[in-house]
Formats: structure tokens, sequence, C-alpha cells
């Protein structure tokens, strides 16, 4: 009886969804229907994986964004399993009635079998047909024909606080439905690569991964690839789609080429909040701040330099970092691009021929080698060695020892690496204590900080000598 009053309340909150209006007897049970029609277009995926050696078999999966993100969508389930198996529980959509199925990449990635199950109960082995590891698609391919497929939405229309739901087997429950609202959309995550993700409170757990997220309209919206689940492995109120405008694009790709090529500018960037904006002396926070320009890549041939704050591409005005991240990501490899620069307080112009993207780097955490006191903002700094700051991949920096008082206000924590401050580079305690001295008091300085494999600036106030 309880399970029966949550379903009717489900059921008439979904209704909800589709009309704006409370919820009413005649509502609930159109919404109904409209559910019962999607279930058919969404199948439940077993992966299957042969240990290889002795040890046991890898089971990181791809996006992980810093270390209390991780993708527990696809849980191992060994019971019943022969030794040297494993295996993994997914969900997926149909893409086109000839039995293409849209679905996780890191489910799907470096398997040896996978087996299908539609919702008639017809069970098929799946071809992997690409897969995507930046973005987390992937496609399957069955021996089947006349299926049914679901309409796709436009997710570019998603808002914070629109009505989604999601159909898929957690835990192996197939058909199982899961409903809430949008909490954010275009949310980048740290580790989690160009991922414009829509981020919802939908309830999502193991086997959820690939599963379809809806409107309110029984349109696909994005397709389910994350939580954040902290050490539980469990559902905690935060979950991640891929949005479907870009996981339909990656799919065509996959489909016609079986990979997917990106433009690639070669400059980590990251938002220019007010506090940044003053510290640059840029008018107002708008644009891209370039916390890294890689070596060999389009943005150091182009002139490109970290504390350069992009403010438009090809013309048109940078708002959001985001925005330049997909505009680049959705040119063609080859392409030129003329990029509005912010420098020192001066306005220039550069022209960049976007290449095709690589891969990523690792990096290990130094030791310190001699420590500097307090600089006035709340930091104890530490110098690396050369061969420290190789192991991180940077040429120069400084490691944070203690943060207290303003830096930590900030987020500043003991093990960041402090890079540079603006756009001045540190390999001295005393580089940092002069640079921190040129600055006017109250006024913000920006650190350029190395933390979990990413760069990123932080403001933090100068205080009172």
């Amino acid at each position: 009886m309880r399970q029966l009053l949550a379903a009717v309340a489900l059921a008439c909150l979904l209704g909800a969804c589709s009309t704006g209006t409370a919820p009413s007897g005649r509502d609930a049970p159109r919404f109904a229907a409209l559910v019962e029609s999607r279930r058919a277009s969404v199948v439940d995926i077993t992966a299957l994986r042969f240990a290889r050696g002795a040890g046991a078999p890898d089971t990181d999966l791809e996006i992980a964004p810093e270390s209390d993100f991780a993708d527990r969508l696809a849980s191992p389930l060994p019971a019943s399993l022969a030794p040297g198996q494993i295996r993994d529980l997914a969900s997926g959509v149909i893409l086109a009635s000839d039995g293409l199925i849209l679905t996780s990449a890191h489910v799907v990635a470096d398997i040896d079998e996978a087996q299908v199950r539609l919702a008639d109960g017809r069970r098929f082995t799946g071809r992997v047909v690409g897969v995507d590891r930046r973005t987390d698609v992937a496609l399957l391919k069955i021996a089947a024909t006349g299926l049914p497929t679901a309409p796709f939405g436009d997710s570019a229309r998603l808002a914070a606080g629109d009505w989604v739901a999601a159909i898929g087997a957690p835990f192996g429950f197939r058909g199982s439905v899961t409903a809430g609202v949008v909490s954010a959309t275009n949310r980048y995550l740290a580790g989690g690569g160009d991922i414009p993700f829509i981020q919802t409170d939908v309830a999502i757990n193991p086997g959820s991964s690939g599963s379809p997220l809806f409107n309110e309209r029984g349109e696909v919206v994005a397709i389910n690839s994350m939580i954040y689940s902290g050490s539980s492995g469990g559902y905690m109120g935060l979950s991640f789609a891929v949005p479907i405008n870009l996981a339909l694009k990656t799919a065509g790709q996959l489909r016609s080429d079986g990979r997917v090529r990106r433009a690639w500018l070669g400059a980590e960037l990251q938002e220019v909040t007010p506090a940044l904006a003053s510290a640059f002396g840029l008018p107002d926070a708008a644009g891209a701040l370039v916390v890294k320009v890689d070596a060999r890549s389009p943005a150091q041939a182009a002139g490109l330099a970290r504390g350069d704050i992009v403010t438009s591409l090809d013309g048109v005005r940078v708002d959001q970092f985001a925005e330049l991240v997909q505009r680049i990501a959705d040119r063609p490899p080859g392409s030129r691009a003329t990029l509005g620069i912010w420098r020192r307080g001066s306005a220039l112009t550069l022209m960049a021929t976007l290449a095709e993207q690589t891969t990523v780097r690792s990096m290990a955490r130094p030791d310190a080698v001699r420590v500097g006191g307090d600089d006035g903002l709340g930091l104890t700094l530490g110098e690396l060695s050369k061969a420290q700051r190789l192991l991180l991949g940077i040429e120069a920096g400084l490691l944070v020892r203690e943060a207290f008082g303003a830096a930590r206000s900030e987020g500043l924590r003991a093990g960041d690496v402090v890079v540079a401050v603006n756009t001045a580079t540190l390999e001295r305690v005393d580089d940092f204590v002069r640079a921190v001295a040129l600055a006017p008091v109250g006024q913000s300085v920006a650190l350029l900080v190395l933390r979990d494999r990413r760069l990123t600036y932080v403001a933090v106030r100068v205080p009172p000598r």
C-alpha cells in the first residue's frame, strides 16, 4: 500500500510538471501514459569484462571530477559471475529504429561483451560502434529493426526549475521512473572535461548510467552520466547529465567516423569574477581568464599568455568562459579564430589556427624545499625543486604549507601550489613577497593556484599592512 501511494504521488507530481498547474485526477493518468510510451524506448545494458592476468580488473571510470566527485552509476556487481569477470549494469535509449542505442561511454569502453535487453524482454548482443570518453557518450548497435524511439528535445532550452524525469534500471530495477527539477545548466566540473553538465535533483543510482532524462513533454533532453556521492556510493541529491544536443552531435560523428574530432586551442580557462576583473583592471566581469597555455599549442603560437582575458571570439563578445569553451569545441580542426584579448589594461587582437584535440597529462604531489613565513595574505609557502616542478608539469610555483586569514577565507589550503601572482611567475618565496608588496592595500591580487591537476585563479584582497 505504501508503494502504491508513493507511485500515485509521483504520477500526480509529474502531472503538475506537464501542465504547470496543480495536479488533478485527469492530469496524472495522462502523464502516466506518456511515461509508459517512453519506457519502451529505454533499454538495459549489461557490460561484461574479462580480467586479464592475476590482478583485479581496472574499473576506474573516465569522468571523475576532483576527489569529492565520483561516477557511481556503473557499480560492479560481481555476485554470480565466474572468476575473472566483472559486470556493469547500465541503461540506454534507442536512437534509431534500426537498433542504434545511445548510452554512457564509461560503461561500454574496453568491454568484451554487451548484452542489451529491450522493454519487451527480448535480448541481443550489442556491438560497440564508437566511444567518446571526453563527453561520456557511446553508441551500441543491435541486430533489430522497427524499434520504438523517443523524441529528442532541445537541451539549450532547459532552465533551472524545469521539471525532468529519468527512466532507467537503478540496481537492476528496470523501467524505474524518478523525477525532479533542473538545479543548474552549464555546470562545468573539475576533471569533467569540457562538458556543460545539466545538474538535477533527480534520484539516480547504480545502473542508471546512460539513462535518458525527459522534459515534461516527454522529449529526451540529456543522458544521465554521474552523481555526487561522497563516500556512500549512493544518491545524495545531485545528479549530472550530458545535454542531448552535445550527445547527439557526438553520436553523429561516432556513427559516421567511429571517433570525434575536436578543435583545440590549448589554453585552460576559468570564469572572470568581479574580484578577478578588478585585479586585472578589466572594466566588467566578463570573458574567459587564461590560467595556462600548453606548449606547442595553437594558443602559444598565437601569442596567448597566462593572465590574458579572452573577451571576444570572431568579434562576438564572450560573457562567460563556458561560452568560449563550447564555441571552440563546435569548430572543426584547422579553422581560424580571431580572439579579442585584455592584457595588462589594454585590448588587443590575436589570430589562432585551431588544431585537433589531444590527450591529458598526469602529475604527482611534491615536497617543499625552503619554507617562507607569512606573507600578509595568510600563506606559509615552501619552494619546490626543479625535479618537483617537472613532476607537477609546471615551470614555477610555491607549495602552500599553511593557509589562514584572507587566503583561507578564499578557499586556499595546505597542499595547493601558488604558480603566479597575476601574471608574475614564482620561483622563490621572495618573488611572492615582492609581487604582493606591489599591490595597493584593499585591492585584490589574483593568485594562480594548482590543485588536483587543475589551475585556477583565486582573488585575495590585500589586508592593511
